[in-house]
């Protein structure tokens, strides 16, 4: 859990953010004092009103900094947060990260009010896929057992069996009992499932739906040459979500905890990891004595996320804004998701 002050200054807020120096496309993210000093007085309007209405909020890593350390209560990936709403006691739970991320909250917390935070709340991922065309495909391979990313909508977890996340994915998969799985909606993450599962000599006639993440998808093999070439020494970190050719000439691949966790332990030159560039910045700020090294990419539906928008919803959140999900479906995508903790080690 992180700690909130209750009135942070300017130069409170420096202090956490000076270490960023992230390149983003052509230009450099970095936090002046001037910067901070602009973003203080909502951070701590925001941090008065939360406690007045006990109200925790649930932040991505790959929102913007300000908002991690700022305002966030517990910071972290989708499973780590979901898990962390079911721990808190509070009348609202205000997340900020993606509509499909409130979405399993709100599963795991029914009696809970449950809103989001951005402007564009959508996510590639899961809006590549909806409960209809599942239903379509599970008459198509009546015989898979149907596995779901963690980024799905509760409709489409409604209608799979397991759910997974990009820490577990091969271990849930593994051990199911079926050797016919269906992964969705992730392609790029199902053909790094397929080379695991046969790397591991399991036998599973994997499939896999279509979609990519807007983010991961960009990366590509030329962008490990050059890296290499531009940094020789330093440790490659990718995310399950990018091309087997990235995956494979990484030195390691994880999710975003599991990166935090590898970069924390291992000892190297420096870092290159190939995820949101929210998660580069937050390793800057947290391991201080760690170089990390290159450029990232921007998620547009993370960043949507603002400060402002924060304390909108705090002060006046709309239908927009409130996570609602039928009870039918609700106990549905529930059992999917509980599942995913059977198998889970």
């Amino acid at each position: 859990m992180l700690t909130t002050t209750e009135s942070m200054t300017g130069q409170d807020l420096y202090d956490k953010l000076k270490k960023v120096n992230i390149k983003v496309g052509g230009s450099v993210c970095h936090y002046s004092l001037k910067k901070c000093e602009e973003f203080v007085p909502v951070i701590n309007q925001i941090n008065d009103i939360k406690k007045q209405k006990n109200a925790v909020i649930l932040v991505h890593s790959y929102v913007s900094p300000e908002i991690i350390y700022g305002v966030g209560d517990y910071v972290g990936d989708s499973y780590a947060l979901s898990k962390n709403a079911l721990e808190v006691e509070a009348d609202s739970i205000i997340f900020v990260a993606v509509r499909f991320m409130g979405e399993t909250a709100k599963m795991l917390n029914p009696q809970k009010n449950v809103y989001i935070t951005g402007s564009e709340s959508g996510c590639t991922l899961a809006d590549a896929i909806n409960a209809e065309k599942v239903r379509e495909l599970r008459k198509e391979y009546p015989d898979y057992t149907f596995v779901c990313y963690i980024n799905t909508t509760a409709e489409v977890k409604a209608e799979c069996d397991v759910c997974v996340t990009s820490g577990n994915v091969y271990h849930v998969v593994e051990k199911i009992p079926n050797d016919k799985i269906y992964f969705l909606p992730d392609k790029l993450m199902g053909i790094n499932l397929a080379a695991e599962m046969k790397e591991r000599g399991i036998k599973k006639d994997i499939k896999y739906f279509s979609g990519t993440c807007v983010v991961h998808e960009e990366y590509d093999r030329e962008d490990i040459f050059r890296i290499q070439t531009e940094y020789p020494t330093v440790k490659i970190v990718s995310h399950p979500e990018c091309k087997l050719s990235v995956c494979e000439n990484s030195d390691y691949v994880g999710s975003t905890s599991q990166m935090i966790k590898y970069v924390r332990k291992t000892d190297a030159d420096g870092f290159v990891i190939l995820t949101e560039c929210g998660l580069s910045e937050r390793l800057q700020i947290e391991f201080p004595d760690k170089k990390i090294v290159g450029s990232c990419t921007l998620c547009k539906y993370m960043k949507s996320n603002t400060l402002e928008n924060i304390l909108r919803v705090l002060q006046q959140p709309t239908e927009q804004d409130r996570i609602t999900i039928k009870e039918s479906v609700r106990r549905r995508a529930a059992k999917c998701l509980n599942a995913m903790f059977q198998y889970s080690p």
